[in-house]
Formats: structure tokens, sequence, C-alpha cells
């Protein structure tokens, strides 16, 4: 009789105890948390595991609509010039870009970063095929350049496109970095970029009540560049004066010999536009330089005639390219 009640009492103690650690097994799961990723059931990040939670699902609205990005994007496409600018500087190596207007096939000042990185054709063409072979998580673009072909590049992965690319590269480049959940590392980018134009500024002084002509010379015509253009942008932000016929909120003007006098200013900066399979266009510059018309503008007289590197100043259009620019044009200006 002892030892049947002692079995019986060990048998007893013995379902209490399983008892006890199974609703020790099921209390975690009431939360509906993930111990793995420290998220909670709708992916909102739990007070011990503060760190990002790379399945979380971001809408961001854009001008072609909304789209959901799921975490941070680790494989990105890039479909304009000043965006692979863009995503270089904010730590990202595309899987693919646009190849650069000007290099083979990289513009000079980011091909060092660019190595390894597919080649989706030109900015206003890119390869579709080539874009979904690379099973991207995310693909850049702008509506300017790219809206005819959205639903198909939305088809291959979750696409967000900025609204235009006149003179908008410091707004694009904002929108880039909260797209690519860089948001911080943006910021600090642009205040880095910023506090050297406010140094310039400094250094400049008196400089900048000198007139600033921009012109264009390419085998359409001859073109003056106003405000709303990659260097006028900067030229603005840093307080230059401009021409009179120049300094209006627009793009550019063409114009002919007889209206040479839109050129003129206290200085003069000019590229030349060269397109393959073109006539030379730099015996159309010494044209112009070589009137009577032309030797006549204070600025010729002043000898303040400036050739410039056109991807530098106008067609790179993003982040590294404004930097470099600065330099430039510090250095044009003989300040150090």
């Amino acid at each position: 009789m002892l030892k049947q009640f002692q079995f019986r009492m060990s048998a007893f103690f013995l379902l209490c105890m399983m008892i006890v650690l199974a609703g020790c097994g099921t209390k975690a799961p009431e939360t509906g948390g993930n111990a793995a990723n420290g998220t909670d059931s709708k992916g909102a990040a739990s007070a011990s595991a503060p760190a990002a939670n790379a399945d979380e699902v971001r809408k961001i609205k854009h001008i072609m609509g909304e789209t959901e990005i799921k975490g941070t994007p680790k494989r990105v496409v890039v479909l304009t010039n000043e965006g692979t600018e863009a995503v270089l500087a904010l730590g990202i190596k595309p899987v693919g870009a646009i190849q650069s207007w000007e290099g083979e096939p990289w513009h000079d000042h980011i091909k060092s970063e660019m190595d390894g990185v597919a080649v989706l054709g030109y900015e206003d063409q890119p390869n579709l095929e080539a874009i979904a072979q690379l099973n991207p998580d995310l693909i850049l673009g702008n509506k300017t350049r790219h809206e005819k072909i959205y639903e198909q590049l939305s088809k291959i992965a979750p696409t967000v496109f900025s609204e235009d690319l006149t003179g908008r590269w410091k707004i694009n480049f904002n929108f880039y970095a909260d797209v690519l959940n860089k948001k911080a590392e943006g910021e600090k980018v642009m205040k880095e970029f910023d506090q050297r134009v406010a140094d310039a500024k400094t250094k400049l002084g008196p400089k900048l009540a000198s007139k600033v002509s921009i012109v264009k010379f390419s085998f359409k015509g001859t073109q003056i560049y106003m405000k709303d253009t990659f260097s006028g942008v900067l030229l603005e932000q840093l307080g230059f004066a401009r021409p009179a016929s120049q300094d209006k909120p627009e793009f550019a003007q063409m114009i002919s010999q007889e209206k040479m006098d839109l050129m003129d200013g206290d200085v003069l900066f000019y590229w030349v536009s060269e397109s393959k399979g073109k006539n030379d266009v730099s015996n159309k510059a010494k044209e112009w330089f070589d009137s009577p018309v032309f030797k006549n503008l204070n600025v010729a007289k002043n000898n303040k005639v400036f050739k410039v590197n056109e991807t530098i100043w106008n067609t790179a259009g993003g982040i590294k390219a404004a930097n470099l620019l600065l330099d430039d044009i510090l250095k044009r200006f003989e300040v150090k």
C-alpha cells in the first residue's frame, strides 16, 4: 500500500511539473513577437530590438503614385546620371545603372566606384531586359525620362520616380535618401555640401558681384544657360550676379550671332558639346569668338572667357559633380 501511495504521489508531482513548464513555454507568443527579428505581429520594432526591421514595409509617395518598399533596398537600379551620384554618395553601389553621358561607360569622377556595376543603356533608353535580369529590389527613375515605361518597370520591381531633372538635383537627392531609408546619411551629405558653399561665399567675397555668363555650343546651335540649370543652381546658391539675359528661372535659350550680346558678362564660361557622327562643333565656337561682334563684348575685351568641362558643369548633374563644380568655380576665380 505504501509503495502504491508513493507511486501515485510521484506521478501527481510529475504531472504538476509538466503543467507548469507548459505554461512557461506558451507565455512568449502572447505578444505575437518574433525573438529572431525583434518585431511584434504588425512588424513594428519591439523594445528589446530597437534596430530597423528588415521586413518593414514603407509606403513611398512619388510623382507616379505610391509604391511599397520592403525594408532597406539592397539591389538598386538607377536610371539617371544624377541618381547614380546620389546613390553612391549615400554609400550604396547599385547593381545596375544607365551609362554616363560621357565616358566608356562611366564619367571619370565616378568610374572608380562603379566597378562591377551592370550597364543598362542610356538615360533616355534603358534596357528593360537587362534590368529584369538583375532581379532588383528597387528601381529609381525619373518622370521626365521614363514616364512611358513606368508600368513595365513596376512589373520588374518596386519603382519610384523623381519628378524632374532641370535644376532639381538637391530636391531629388533628399528624395532618394528617403526612399533608400538613408535619410540621416543624406542630411549629413547635404549639410557638408551646404557648409562648403557657405565657406566659398565668404572666400569669394566681392567677386560674387561678377556677372557670370554660361554658354553651350552644340551641333544644334548656341545657347545661353540660365538659372534653372545645374551650374545655374550653384551660382545662385553662391550668390553670383548674372547678366540680365540669363538672370531668369528658366533653362536655356538658343541665340543667333546677331544676338551675341546676350552672352556678355564680366566672366564667360562655355563648353563645346560634341556628338558622335556630327560636325566638329569646336570650329563653330572658334568662328563665334573670332567674329568682330564678339570681340567688341566686354567679356572679350577683358579676356575673361574660359572653356570648362561639360560633364562637371552640366551633364553629370549630381552631388559629386556639384562638389567638383564648386572646386572649379573657386579655381577660376583664383580663390583657395
